[in-house]
């Protein structure tokens, strides 16, 4: 696997955020690919709809800060 560039990543969750657009539709078993080697790094993914990130933008960004605090906790310097 060549180069990876992540839409977004929490270190202090090893949490990496995968925004999907259409062009992703047409790239299903690349995107399995990166997931599988960046959990084999220890990482988790989560992929979330471009269109939930243009409708709800305030919610998505909520949604994505729950999971960074599950992992490292709400009082992680890196998530205020």
């Amino acid at each position: 696997m060549g180069p990876y560039v992540a839409d977004f990543y929490c270190p202090a969750a090893k949490l990496v955020i995968e925004v999907d657009g259409s062009v992703h539709d047409s790239r299903q078993a690349k995107d399995k690919q990166c997931d599988a080697c960046l959990t084999s790094l220890g990482l988790r993914v989560s992929r979330v709809l471009a269109a939930d990130v243009l409708g709800d933008p305030d919610g998505v960004a909520d949604s994505i800060y729950r999971l960074c605090a599950a992992v490292a906790g709400p009082s992680t310097p890196q998530l205020r």
